[in-house]
């Protein structure tokens, strides 16, 4: 069948791949059939229940089968779905639900504490489906669910411009930016990935992000397009690297999805070693930037299986891709690689004129994979989009992604920094990216984080510090490692080793967080 929909892709399994494992988390297993019908039961209940076309459902869950299920049936209703981060504080998560104006939650028994906290906030919540009557509001079990009979069900009308689902990201403001995707973007991002790393019903997909992660689209949109088994790695599963390896080979996974820092922590647990993962035969990985003495040790222990460097901002999905089974000798920093199909690309320079081979720019990006806009914000929406004019009647709009690059003879692209992270102190204009690859490149560093702290009337450079187990380093040898590899005026003022440094739920550094623990 022809696919223009989210929703299609579950219906076009189920009628290929009826009984094949379409998600697996723990001993938990649902069918491209089941799933088929558990979602069509939860679309009929929020239809029936007063849900509109267009209107934003909440999900409040963690890595479960209910999260998948969740998903497709708001879509499937015609609704906009809105994950929903379980970790964060309940005032980010109280706005997100007015911002939305979110009536309608979906969430689970195991978060039912979390849920009668938010509820505490005054919330307008009118339903809140997989709980049971012990809250102030109107509840229906999943178990229920799924005794809805569907003899009457009526699939609603859905067009591929349609709103499909909204991901928050942190704003620069502080407050957070919905994205919005429809349902064009978000299955022209899984056609795309699916074909570039040849997809196919056999593989098995390892899912390692929360739902509010955009990088989990790969596991809920792009495996299932093909009828591949998509593994929900459950959260006991990423605190734990040594169990986390263990299920990779357990379940035999494929193609596996995730930030750096998950990989770094496997390599560091010990495990790659006495366990087979003879499976896998892609290793993706995004969202940051991955050390290359950590790679290349990875590389070492999965010698038969192809790496790629995803890139691109959640407002774009994905839009380029550097894949390799080994690396140049004098390699110093992974490239982002090709643009991909249905995709175009620009890199201005700061009068947002076409910078010449070789110079580093802005990228901006144009794809079928874009955003249609951050939700109830035309201002930023705006303030985001590069305009170009053909003519009176043509004009080609493409997403500023806020990312220094620069293009070489070959057509690869290079990432040189953020321009949020090219600051200027005392005169002279200086990238904190190129520092932390600095620090990052000493043989006692686990990771660091680099950042501009406000002290009194100046600006200082301030590097936080995380050492590999046993080692041990002054702030004051770290300072004279830094003096051999950068200009004296780029070399931080303040370092600080710490035990631990914060992450956000998508398992990055939390930078802001480093900065308000440093200001108290």
């Amino acid at each position: 069948m022809q696919l223009f929909t989210l929703p299609d892709i579950v219906k076009n399994s189920a009628k290929l791949y009826p009984n094949r494992e379409a998600f697996k988390n723990s001993t938990n297993t649902v069918t491209f059939f089941q799933l088929d019908t558990k979602t069509s039961q939860l679309a009929k209940y929020l239809i029936d229940s007063g849900v509109k076309k267009g209107d934003r459902v909440g999900i409040y869950l963690n890595r479960c089968l209910e999260t998948v299920i969740a998903i497709y049936g708001i879509l499937k209703a015609g609704a906009v779905y809105v994950p929903l981060d379980f970790t964060a504080p309940h005032t980010r998560t109280k706005l997100v639900l007015e911002n939305c104006e979110i009536t309608f939650l979906i969430s689970s028994p195991t978060l039912k504490s979390k849920v009668t906290k938010l509820l505490g906030h005054n919330l307008s919540l009118k339903c809140i489906i997989g709980l049971t009557h012990d809250v102030p509001v109107k509840t229906i079990s999943w178990e229920d669910i799924f005794k809805i009979d569907l003899t009457e069900y009526q699939p609603i009308k859905i067009l591929e411009n349609d709103l499909a689902y909204i991901m928050f990201t942190s704003g620069s403001t502080g407050e957070p930016k919905g994205i919005m995707h429809t349902h064009k973007s978000g299955l022209s991002y899984a056609k795309l990935s699916s074909d570039l790393y040849g997809l196919n019903h056999e593989d098995r997909v390892g899912n390692h992000a929360p739902i509010n992660f955009d990088i989990s689209t790969f596991g809920y949109f792009s495996a299932p397009l093909v009828g591949a088994s998509t593994v929900l790695v459950s959260d006991a599963h990423t605190k734990l690297p040594s169990s986390l390896a263990q299920l990779i080979g357990n379940e035999n996974i494929t193609i596996w999805y995730s930030v750096p820092l998950a990989l770094i922590q496997l390599l560091n647990s010990g495990m790659l070693d006495k366990l087979n993962m003879a499976s896998l035969r892609w290793v993706l990985f995004g969202g940051e930037v991955f050390g290359l003495k950590y790679l290349k040790e990875l590389m070492k222990k999965w010698p038969n299986a192809k790496f790629s460097n995803v890139y691109g901002p959640a407002e774009v999905n994905q839009c380029t891709y550097y894949n390799f089974q080994s690396l140049p000798p004098n390699i110093k920093s992974l490239p982002l690689g090709k643009v991909w199909r249905n995709t175009d690309f620009k890199i201005l320079n700061t009068d947002d004129e076409e910078a010449k081979l070789g110079k580093k720019g802005e990228l901006v990006i144009r794809s079928g994979t874009m955003m249609s806009g951050y939700w109830k914000n035309k201002e930023l929406t705006e303030k985001s989009l590069y305009r170009e004019t053909l003519d009176t009647s043509i004009e080609y709009v493409y997403y500023r992604t806020g990312d220094i690059v620069y293009q070489d003879e070959n057509g690869v692209l290079f990432f040189v920094g953020r321009d949020d992270r090219q600051v200027k102190i005392r005169g002279y204009r200086i990238d904190l990216d190129e520092i932390e690859s600095v620090l990052i490149n000493h043989p006692d560093v686990n990771e660091a984080a680099v950042m501009v702290l406000n002290v009194g009337n100046e600006k200082e450079i301030y590097a936080a510090i995380l050492l590999f187990e046993d080692r041990v380093i002054t702030p004051k040898e770290l300072k004279l490692f830094c003096k051999k590899h950068l200009a004296i005026y780029a070399i931080p003022d303040d370092f600080e080793i710490l035990k631990d440094l914060p992450r956000t739920s998508s398992g990055k550094i939390d930078k802001k967080r480093i900065i308000a623990i440093k200001k108290n």
